[in-house]
């Protein structure tokens, strides 16, 4: 018998609880892994986005299921499956209780990635006691439940959407991942210090409230991404600073709107996006510039301008991740559409046109003048 991980978004788990907690299901690339694992093995279940451990499942057989069961994505490899253990999210197994336990969480290191444990399933557990430890915790959980709260954004994400697009003429649906913004916090925590960490981020905090006045003084509405609107800066929350709205312009589908809620910083005149800023103050930039390049792929006739700002000491590494073949190969290469503004530059500008009066009187595109357009010719 062994032990197996099978993954979950707290919408799978309901819409999987909802359907009668029979039949579990997977991606198709993983068909030749869900074929091999026999009758008597347990899958334990977590959730991604909350990271908890919330049930295990003893597996009956193949199955031939084929009913629509989850919304976002058929999983069509499934497995026909016997509750043994279920949980209630408030009465979860946190995957912080692992640490220093299992192989794949030894120390602080390995928080969030788990050395990649958790990005698919199914996936055998390498050493038994692992999958044993966490079925003994669910046990217990169950047994003696303590009341430990998820956060109800995490549960309620829907990691896939469908969306539409144009791929010559014709439109194309498919399926979309919209990365979360509170991932990113977890991966850059591993590669910084509590100390630098918390100057990262007072320092992101202080190009958002630079770039809200700035385009409250040029006259544009403004939008700051979701999951920042409640911080604090001079005392004062941005949401709450002049010219923020509340609500996206309604010409966009779904799908896009979820892109663009996370955007750092927008400027707006009416329905009209002006600029978007993305501002990179931790070791990673690849996760604003992905949601640059779906922003451009959900419409690819969008006419904004675009710009990621960071240090001057990660200038290089923009470089890099901007000139990768995902956002290079692309129809209008993403090089070409996102400027890099260095922190640096961009304070020195806004001090200049405060100093000199011309706040009201410029335009959006005087951006475009301190921006840096990447081409595999630049030097770094």
């Amino acid at each position: 018998m062994n032990y197996w991980i099978d993954l979950f978004t707290g919408t799978t788990w309901e819409e999987f609880l909802k359907d009668g907690a029979t039949v579990t299901g997977f991606r198709h690339r993983m068909r030749n892994t869900v074929r091999n694992i026999p009758s008597g093995d347990i899958l334990l279940c977590y959730v991604t986005g909350v990271m908890r451990w919330i049930g295990a499942l003893e597996v009956i057989g193949q199955s031939k299921d084929s009913r629509k069961i989850w919304e976002g994505e058929d999983f069509p490899e499934r497995l026909e499956v016997r509750p043994i253990i279920m949980l209630k999210p408030e009465n979860s197994v946190p995957m912080k209780m692992l640490e220093g336990l299992v192989d794949f969480y030894k120390g602080p290191e390995d928080q969030g990635k788990f050395k990649g444990f958790v990005r698919g399933s199914p996936r055998k557990f390498i050493k038994m006691k692992d999958g044993e430890l966490i079925f003994e915790l669910l046990r217990k959980a169950e047994k003696e439940p303590e009341i430990s709260p998820v956060d109800p954004s995490k549960w309620a994400r829907k990691p896939l959407y469908r969306a539409k697009t144009r791929k010559g003429h014709k439109t194309v649906e498919t399926l979309v991942s919209i990365p979360e913004r509170e991932d990113e916090g977890e991966q850059e925590a591993l590669e910084l210090g509590r100390e630098s960490l918390t100057a990262e981020v007072s320092q992101h905090t202080d190009i958002q409230y630079q770039l809200i006045r700035l385009g409250a003084e040029m006259g544009f509405d403004v939008w700051v991404a979701r999951n920042d609107r409640s911080k604090e800066y001079k005392g004062k929350t941005l949401q709450n600073l002049p010219n923020i709205i509340n609500e996206l312009p309604t010409q966009f589908d779904n799908v896009t709107n979820k892109v663009i809620e996370l955007i750092d910083i927008l400027w707006l005149r009416g329905n009209q996006i002006i600029a978007a800023f993305e501002i990179e103050c931790t070791t990673s930039v690849y996760s604003g510039l992905l949601r640059m390049s779906d922003l451009l792929a959900l419409q690819p006739n969008i006419k904004i301008n675009i710009f990621l700002i960071a240090p001057e000491t990660r200038r290089g590494k923009v470089r890099n991740e901007i000139l990768r073949p995902t956002f290079r190969l692309r129809d209008r290469p993403l090089s070409e559409i996102c400027g890099f503004i260095s922190i640096e530059d961009l304070k020195e500008k806004i001090e200049g046109i405060k100093r000199l009066g011309l706040i009201s009187s410029i335009k959006a595109d005087f951006l475009n003048g301190i921006a840096e357009y990447f081409t595999e010719e630049n030097e770094v």
